[in-house]
């Protein structure tokens, strides 16, 4: 194995996803202690700046490198996580609720499972190594920011717009790929990648992946859900014995 080769669950790969988790946590304490606009402001641009100026940069790097047919082959942001970079970047920026809606479920449940079973050949010191991870890993630190952070939360629409609106851009991609001969969204062949979830013949996996995506909105929704409901059985009590200054309390 080359030194550039990537390993699977080696101390790189472990440590690009730790690091995910760490800036996520440290963000969103830094969000929460201070409730200053100008702060969270800061934190919102600087994240989409790195996810802009990431992608942009490894899509310089893969034109140069592999040429302009392979590039609209293979590189466009017509991917469930290229897409949902714009995306994230779009929901830093503006806060719009259907973007944040879209983030969190395609963020979530894909870009998590792209840093866990990644499709890279790359590994650690090779730049691809630094884009691929920064890319996925920047897309769960928005989603996680904004959910604890920004106090952002879905609800049980937003997992029926984001699960719309994923099959909705698997119709439109499927032409692109005809006309490029592409693989976006991997509907015209399978990965290669170390995913579990992966694992029947086309175009049967197509079906599977339909009803894993269904299964993973829903696992993403039940904290919210349980939250929810957590909230209203403690509102009761809490209206019982009113608490003192809670009448200054910011909303």
């Amino acid at each position: 194995m080359s030194a550039t080769s990537f390993q699977f669950f080696g101390p790189a790969h472990i440590a690009a996803m730790v690091l995910m988790v760490a800036v996520a946590a440290a963000m969103t304490v830094v969000a929460r202690r201070s409730d200053s606009p100008r702060v969270i402001r800061g934190l919102c641009i600087g994240l989409a700046a790195v996810l802009l100026v990431n992608q942009s940069v490894g899509w310089v790097y893969r034109y140069a490198t592999e040429g302009g047919e392979v590039f609209v082959r293979e590189h466009l942001p017509l991917h469930v996580c290229g897409m949902t970079i714009l995306l994230s970047a779009a929901m830093l920026l503006f806060r719009r609720r259907w973007t944040f809606e879209i983030v969190y479920f395609w963020g979530l449940a894909g870009a998590t499972n792209a840093m866990v079973t990644p499709e890279l050949s790359d590994g650690f010191p090779h730049y691809l190594f630094f884009q691929y991870f920064i890319s996925h890993g920047a897309i769960v630190v928005a989603a996680l920011f904004a959910t604890f952070g920004l106090g952002m939360r879905p609800t049980f629409r937003s997992l029926l717009r984001a699960f719309v609106a994923l099959n909705v851009m698997a119709v439109a991609v499927t032409p692109v790929n005809l006309l490029v001969d592409g693989n976006y969204m991997y509907l015209r062949a399978i990965p290669d990648t170390a995913s579990p979830f992966i694992f029947l013949p086309w175009p049967w996996y197509l079906l599977k992946l339909e009803v894993l995506a269904a299964v993973f909105f829903g696992l993403l929704y039940l904290p919210v859900y349980l939250e929810k409901r957590w909230r209203r059985r403690l509102k009761p009590a809490l209206g019982a014995e009113p608490i003192a200054g809670s009448a200054n309390t910011k909303q």
